[in-house]
C-alpha cells in the first residue's frame, strides 16, 4: 500500500471552493492538482473531475460527484483538528460555522481545554481541540 488519503465528495459543484476557503484558513495548507470537466462531461464544465489539496501536510481528495447520491457527508467522519492557542481555535471555529451548523459549541467539556465541532457549509464535519 502506498498511501490512505481522506476523500470528499461534492454533489453540489463545491469542491473547488471548498478547498480555496479550507486552505485559506489553514497554515501550510494548498491546492495541489486540480482535474475539470470540459464541455464533454460527463460532468458540468469546469466542475472538478479530481483534486488534490493538503491540509497542514495532510493530502486529501475530492471530486464534483456528477451523479446524484442519495447521501450526503455525514459527521459519523470528522476531520479532526489539534489547535495551539485559544485565538486558532476560535478563529478556525467562527470561519467553519459560517452557514454551517453547531454540533458542539466549542467549550470545555473536561477532554480538553477547548473543544467545538461544526458542520461547515459544505456539510463536511470538523472537531477543534485545544489541549490541555
Amino acid at each position: 500500500m502506498k498511501d490512505v488519503t481522506p476523500f470528499l465528495m461534492f454533489q453540489n459543484g463545491d469542491a473547488e471552493e471548498a478547498m480555496n476557503f479550507y486552505t485559506s484558513l489553514i497554515e501550510d495548507s494548498e491546492i495541489k492538482e486540480i482535474a475539470r470537466y470540459d464541455e464533454n462531461g460527463p460532468g458540468k464544465a469546469g466542475t472538478v473531475i479530481q483534486a488534490r489539496f493538503s491540509l497542514n501536510g495532510q493530502e486529501f481528495m475530492c471530486i464534483d460527484s456528477h451523479v446524484r447520491h442519495a447521501f450526503e457527508f455525514t459527521p459519523s467522519l470528522s476531520i479532526f483538528l489539534t489547535c495551539e492557542t485559544e485565538k486558532e481555535i476560535d478563529q478556525l471555529y467562527q470561519a467553519l460555522l459560517e452557514d454551517g451548523e453547531a454540533l458542539m459549541p466549542i467549550d470545555n467539556y473536561g477532554f480538553s481545554k477547548k473543544f467545538g465541532w461544526v458542520n461547515d457549509k459544505y456539510g463536511v464535519s470538523w472537531q477543534l481541540s485545544l489541549p490541555e
